[in-house]
């Protein structure tokens, strides 16, 4: 069968620049879905996103479905045909249900019985005929949170359309999309080349819109433009461009034909913390800001214009004009702070609600420094340090520059401390509370800002689980589970030693308005462990391994995340397959007798089979190696030992009845396994590794 190209454009009104790239990428997942599901094969497909355009190029696209053949089996020949060799009632239905002659039937083999059998084929559809149909669908199937209606059209897509380009070889495919009739043009950039390009076939395309409608149609190549274009530019003053990906991906969705100018402002604004000009730089204008070989902030700025301007220095002179204002709103914003000090705030906090229930900010406030004293003195910090700094943690709230920039809370609480005189370990823990802020953010350098910020996550996290309020399948109002991550990580990956289901029982009774009970703080601390199920699964570590350690729930995270490695570790060795069994089989007979019976004393003189004696005598002499290293925690080192033990465990159940008819041996024999999987149970429950 032969192939050809085949090209769709949806020519729009400006798409949302930050939801571009998911539109276009759903878009050909949707369109290759929606082919592999017709049968028509190809070789490659490509997307291109402008904020004007959607558009899937697919390669040697097959012209034709394949021929589709399908067979369908009727009785058994001995069912078909009486003794005389005249077809039964039965066969005569399978005849007439196929609309042939008993004549007409053929005879296949299967599952050893020889039947009745009749073969159709159905010839497939062409491509032209089924394209419309899988564009549509595709297009149907875009993340489109608010659809939009134009004129009076009936139709909704993210944007208004306004042409719609539909290729296959040289041919253009007649038909309506989105209430526009398709056909074989494209439109040039909206002010370079405002008018119709014709597309004669779909190679051409991304050349034609580039050469001649002054419009860079790839998403990815117009990105790595712009990032080259302003590196250039930045590269002019000696600086480093600071090339944040999301501001790029933005940037990349607001522009067809990228050029990027070099602007400044005045030194004086450098006076500001470098944060809020950054933020008005980038998230209120989308530049990219620069910085020197110190990396400090310098009075550039690098616009990304979306025209090729014959005076640039006007278009520079512009964007330096709008900035200016936003700069000088920041300026005025912190010298108008700084007149007042993060303490005197602490009264205005009594008139912010946090939670209804749960009071203001400022109860927040104090429940959280109490909570902060406790973990200090488990941590090893600063009781008196942790406390002040819990207690002005959320002063910055009610300052004009953190309403004015709202992500800039806890950092200008920072600037604001040291401002009033504050100790420098003060600042940096109110600088780190709420660290990490997502996915992938670090955790608090400092160790009272990693006591501030586990207080006040675990804060939020037990109050809300105490009126009722925990995260239900996808919802999560609160970001509990992100709280109870960053917690996990804080504790783990700056090798804290807390005990975390204490330190629940210890926040529970620092709320005044709220009765919490065991069964919440309980709740909290599962909630809280159960998170490491995601996290380890994310480092490629296998659920039972989460599971072998969540089923003796440890109440330290950082030993839970030291037995998890030590289980993967054990995991990969040879012995553990038949280790693993071996403790899922005695969990199995420990299970059924009576728990007296299942704590019995091992009595040396009843150990009659050799099996049993040597198995004896490889836990004796194991469980002094191990229990000291279980002690110290070194967990990978004592299974390490364990693991052989695999030897007398496998000859034990090869040789020795468990289960015998003498209730002594019985119960000495009982007593050795319990006390086999006792030990491995210092580290984790194993037989979640077993796999039959």
């Amino acid at each position: 069968m032969s192939e050809r190209d085949f090209l769709v454009e949806i020519g729009t009104e400006e798409l949302p620049p930050n939801a571009l790239g998911d539109l276009s990428e759903a878009f050909e997942n949707n369109m290759k879905a929606g082919l592999e599901q017709a049968c028509l094969s190809f070789t490659t497909i490509h997307r291109y996103a402008t904020p004007r355009r959607l558009a899937v190029m697919v390669r040697e696209l097959l012209e034709q479905q394949p021929e589709k053949k399908t067979e369908r089996l009727g009785p058994a020949l001995t069912a078909a045909f009486d003794a005389d060799g005249n077809p039964t009632p039965a066969a005569l239905g399978f005849a007439r249900s196929c609309g042939v002659e008993v004549s007409k039937l053929a005879r296949a083999h299967k599952g050893g019985v020889e039947k009745l059998s009749f073969s159709t084929s159905q010839e497939g559809a062409s491509a032209q005929h089924l394209l419309p149909g899988i564009v549509s669908a595709a297009l149907d199937k875009l993340p489109i949170p608010k659809p939009m209606r134009w004129g009076s059209s009936k139709e909704e897509f993210v944007r208004p359309v306004h042409w719609v380009l539909m290729l296959y070889g040289e041919e253009c495919i007649d038909t309506r999309i989105l209430g526009v009739s398709t056909g074989a043009t494209t439109r040039g950039h909206r002010f370079l080349y405002n008018h119709d390009i014709e597309v004669h076939f779909p190679t051409e395309y991304e050349s034609l819109l580039e050469e001649t409608g002054s419009v860079i149609p790839d998403f990815e190549k117009r990105r790595e433009c712009i990032r080259n274009l302003v590196t250039e530019e930045g590269d002019k003053v000696g600086a480093t461009v600071v090339v944040d990906e999301s501001l790029l991906d933005e940037v990349t969705g607001l522009v067809e034909f990228p050029v990027a100018l070099i602007g400044k402002f005045d030194q004086h604004f450098l006076e500001v913390p470098p944060e809020a000009l950054i933020i008005a730089m980038k998230s209120h204008q989308r530049y990219f800001y620069l910085l020197d070989s110190d990396a400090k902030l310098m009075p550039y700025f690098i616009t990304v214009s979306n025209i090729r301007s014959t005076d640039p220095a006007q278009v520079i002179a512009g964007n330096e004009r709008v900035i200016r204002p936003r700069l000088a709103d920041a300026r005025f914003f912190y010298e108008l702070d700084k007149k007042s000090s993060l303490e005197s705030h602490l009264e205005q906090l009594k008139h912010i609600v946090f939670q209804k229930q749960l009071g203001t900010v400022f109860d927040k406030s104090q429940r959280v420094a109490s909570l902060a004293v406790y973990l200090a003195e488990q941590l090893g910090a600063d009781p008196v340090q942790c406390r002040r700094a819990a207690l002005l943690s959320k002063c910055d709230l009610v300052t004009s520059m953190v309403a004015e920039f709202a992500d800039l809370q806890g950092r200008m609480g920072y600037y604001y401390a040291l401002n009033d005189g504050e100790d420098l370990v003060v600042a940096t823990a109110i600088d780190e509370q709420y660290m990490p802020r997502f996915s992938g953010d670090s955790v608090p350098t400092s160790l009272a800002g990693s006591v501030l910020a586990i207080a006040d996550k675990l804060d939020s996290m037990l109050g809300m689980f105490a009126i009722g309020q925990p995260p239900t399948g996808s919802r999560d109002p609160f970001a509990l589970r992100r709280s109870a991550i960053g917690i996990l990580r804080i504790l783990v990956e700056n090798k804290l030693d807390l005990n975390i289901l204490n330190t629940i029982n210890h926040a529970a009774s620092g709320f005044d308005h709220v009765d919490i009970e065991q069964q919440v703080c309980l709740n909290v601390f599962e909630f809280l462990l159960d998170r490491f199920r995601s996290w380890y699964t994310d480092q490629g570590i296998s659920i039972d391994v989460f599971q072998s350690v969540m089923a003796l729930k440890p109440q330290r995270p950082l030993d839970f995340h030291e037995r998890v490695l030590a289980v993967q570790h054990f995991s990969k060795l040879q012995q553990a397959h038949s280790l693993s069994a071996a403790n899922k089989r005695v969990s199995n007979l420990l299970s059924k007798l009576d728990s007296e019976l299942a704590d019995s004393v091992i009595d040396a003189t009843l150990l009659v089979e050799p099996a049993e004696k040597d198995l004896y005598e490889a836990l004796t002499h194991k469980m002094g190696e191990v229990v000291p290293l279980f002690d110290q925690g070194l967990y990978k080192d004592g299974l390490q030992q364990l693991a052989s033990l695999r030897e007398s465990v496998d000859t034990f159940f090869d040789s020795v009845l468990v289960m015998s008819e003498e209730k002594s041996l019985r119960d000495n024999r009982v007593a050795l396994l319990q006390q086999l999987r006792s030990l491995f149970l210092r580290v984790a429950d194993i037989s979640y590794l077993h796999k039959p």
